[in-house]
């Protein structure tokens, strides 16, 4: 397995008993690797905000997470400026062993589950997977709809299964 690109790990030991903040920002380069990985155009910022605490399970981390990026409109590849905004509540827990016998028991607090080994957490890459969760899969610019339309492909009202179907009536009642 490759290293992610944007690693940010942070030693568990570094997190006392109380909270700790920790901020992280992508730098060009891991913009870059992230922009290929994630299919963008570019990532102009990445930074996340983390508070971590620990507790019986293992690290819970909540914060903010800032992205400006440009995604390409998946029918006219026409660069799409997005923002992501996101607040977001992660536990790391440690990975499971491979026998099947240790269970995670996920807790009411709805954060997302991220599993770490040895003594750190990453935090970029928790941070990535945020941002790529955010983001629209299907982003389409204000010329999609001339493009496919030009192209033969009927919109969804132009398709519609009623209008298919509006001579069965007639024909059921000549019967």
């Amino acid at each position: 397995m490759t290293d992610p690109e944007f690693s940010r790990p942070h030693r568990l030991d570094q997190i006392g008993a109380g909270e700790s903040d920790v901020r992280i920002t992508a730098d060009e380069g891991e913009r870059a690797a992230l922009s290929r990985r994630f299919g963008l155009k570019t990532i102009e910022t990445l930074d996340a905000v983390y508070h971590l605490r620990r507790d019986a399970q293992g690290v819970v981390a909540r914060g903010h997470l800032s992205a400006r990026l440009t995604q390409a409109c998946v029918v006219t590849g026409d660069p799409l400026p997005a923002k992501v905004e996101q607040d977001f509540a992660i536990r790391f827990v440690p990975e499971p062993t491979t026998t099947g016998e240790d269970e995670v028991e996920l807790t009411e607090d709805e954060c997302d589950t991220v599993f770490y080994s040895g003594g750190t957490v990453d935090l970029g890459e928790a941070a990535a997977e945020t941002m790529a969760l955010e983001l629209d899969p299907y982003p389409r610019s204000p010329r999609a709809a001339d493009v496919l339309r030009a192209a033969g492909v009927k919109s969804e009202d132009e398709a519609a299964p009623v209008n298919a179907l509006a001579g069965l009536k007639d024909l059921l009642a000549k019967k």
